[in-house]
C-alpha cells in the first residue's frame, strides 16, 4: 500500500473518489484525526462509528489506507449511473424497511473473511442532534457472527457541518478518534442468550462514547 497515495492501489472507481472526497475534505471539513495507529494494517476488520451527519461515512473512510465497504439502501440501486457507481465503488445493498436482510449479512461475512473493511453505525440512522444515540442489535450481530476486531470510532462536528437539516456550513472542521481495537471476547458473550447481540452492541457503543476529540493542532 502507497502510504503517500493509498488510493492508487484501490479500486479504479473507488480510488478516484476517494482522492476527490480527500480533497474536499481538506478543503471545507478539515479537521484532526487521532488513533490511525490502532487500525489494523491486514485483516478483515469492522469500524463502528457515531452517525449524526451524511458527511459521517466518507469522512470516516477516507482517514483509512484500504477500500472499505459501505451498505446503502437497495432503493438506491435505479436503472443508469447510481446502480452502476454504488457497485463500482463496492457498496452492500440493504433492506431497511424491516426484517433481518440475510442476503446483505452473507455479503458482509464473505468482505470479512476476504480481509476487507467494513463501516458500520450502531445508531442504524442519523442523531437528530448530535448526541449518541442506543444502539441497534445489528452491528452487534454482525461482529459476533463474524468474530473480527472492531474499531470504535468517535466523529466530531459532522453534526455542526451538515446535521439532520442538511444545511452544509462550508469551513466546519470534522474530527475523527479511531479508538484501540475491541477483540471479540471485549464485546461478545455467548452465555447471554437471547441479549447477546443486544449486548456486544451496547459494549461496542459504549467504546465510541469514552472516546475523546483529538488534540489541536497548532499551526
Amino acid at each position: 500500500m502507497s502510504r503517500g497515495y493509498p488510493h492508487l492501489e484501490m479500486e479504479p472507481v473507488y480510488g478516484f473518489c476517494h482522492a476527490v472526497i480527500e480533497m474536499i475534505s481538506d478543503a471545507f471539513f478539515r479537521g484532526d484525526t487521532a488513533g490511525i495507529e490502532n487500525l489494523p494494517p491486514r485483516g478483515g476488520y469492522i469500524v463502528a462509528a457515531n452517525h449524526a451527519s451524511h458527511l459521517d461515512p466518507p469522512i470516516v473512510g477516507l482517514h483509512l489506507p484500504r477500500q472499505v465497504c459501505f451498505f446503502a439502501r437497495k432503493t438506491l440501486w435505479k436503472p443508469g449511473f447510481a446502480s452502476w457507481w454504488l457497485d463500482a465503488v463496492g457498496c452492500i445493498p440493504v433492506d431497511r424497511d424491516g426484517g433481518t436482510d440475510v442476503t446483505a449479512i452473507k455479503r458482509v461475512l464473505q468482505a470479512l473473511k476476504q480481509e476487507k473493511v467494513i463501516i458500520l453505525f450502531p445508531e442504524g440512522t442519523r442523531s437528530p442532534d448530535g448526541r449518541l444515540q442506543r444502539p441497534k442489535p445489528g452491528v452487534g450481530l454482525l461482529a459476533c457472527r463474524a468474530r473480527v476486531p472492531v474499531i470504535p470510532a468517535r466523529i466530531f462536528g459532522s453534526s455542526e457541518a451538515m446535521g439532520r437539516s442538511d444545511k452544509v456550513r462550508l469551513g466546519s472542521p470534522v474530527a475523527v478518534t479511531y479508538g484501540k481495537a475491541l477483540q471479540p471476547a471485549d464485546y461478545d458473550d455467548p452465555s447471554a442468550g437471547k441479549e447477546r447481540y443486544a449486548r456486544a452492541a451496547e459494549r461496542i457503543m459504549a467504546a465510541i462514547a469514552q472516546l475523546e476529540p483529538p488534540p489541536v493542532t497548532v499551526i
